[in-house]
């Protein structure tokens, strides 16, 4: 069984052609080929499979092994290894968790992948805010996010009993600085802080403008492991939103025994 590995600005992803179905629903397995030291290691595995209205259907594993929501980062990294497999062209539409999105892939190589349109957020209390862009998000304000403690204050809030219908949340720590917002992120399903998240970034953006922090709709955002961008059109919902950034192939291999 063939895989490549791809990364969208550090949050890295085993890709599987499953037209085939070489894999099925396995937890156990899903979560093997995700350990960074017994097996090839990621934060999540997406199958490329067959769409019966689409150029092709994203099914997302975290890599906990479970079946999770939308990543938009993933959603990027699987336009790009599409293309590559020329199973679409540099504009493709494909099937997710959340809905149907587009991608393009422009001449400078980065993916712009067009987001599922969100209500305004909730506000819960003081500089804390939740609102779900294919994945439910906690977008947290702080005053500086070097000093935060990611792991234990994300953890804490990720488990908190109002979240559990959810399957609990996702938590984004915030700071603005000249217009651009820097984050840090504790990733549910991976239960540690990643390096990039593709609807926390989306969530993010949406968020800093709705409280007014940031004015255009337009918003550079900084995460540990690079720059995207969110844009977007605010009229009491946001609309014809889209993340951008790079996208990266890591390597490719093969696998001869399955790992558990």
């Amino acid at each position: 069984m063939n895989f490549h590995k791809y990364h969208g600005t550090a949050n890295d992803f085993i890709l599987i052609d499953n037209r085939q179905v070489h894999i099925k629903n396995d937890t156990d397995l899903i979560a093997g080929l995700c350990d960074r030291r017994k097996g090839i290691g990621a934060d999540g595995l997406i199958l490329l499979e067959n769409s019966d209205k689409a150029d092709f259907k994203m099914v997302y594993f975290n890599s906990d092994g479970d079946l999770s929501s939308m990543c938009g980062n993933g959603g990027r990294c699987i336009a790009s290894f599409a293309y590559a497999m020329n199973i679409c062209g540099k504009k493709t539409t494909f099937e997710a968790p959340d809905g149907d999105h587009q991608a393009l892939i422009d001449a400078t190589d980065y993916v712009h992948l067009s987001m599922r349109d969100t209500k305004n957020p909730d506000k819960l209390e003081d500089r804390t805010y939740f609102l779900d862009t294919g994945s439910p998000h906690i977008v947290k304000f702080v005053d500086d996010i070097d000093l935060v403690d990611v792991y234990q204050k994300g953890k804490a809030i990720r488990y908190q009993e109002k979240f559990q219908s959810l399957g609990g949340t996702n938590v984004n720590f915030v700071q603005i600085i000249d217009n651009e917002i820097h984050m840090r992120t504790y990733e549910r399903g991976v239960e540690a802080e990643t390096y990039s998240c593709g609807t926390g970034v989306t969530a993010a953006g949406i968020v800093a403008h709705f409280a007014d922090k940031i004015k255009q709709e337009k918003i550079k955002v900084n995460t540990k492991g690079g720059k995207l961008a969110v844009s977007f059109s605010a009229d009491h919902l946001y609309t014809n939103i889209t993340l951008s950034g790079p996208v990266a192939f890591v390597f490719k291999g093969e696998l001869d025994e399955l790992i558990k």
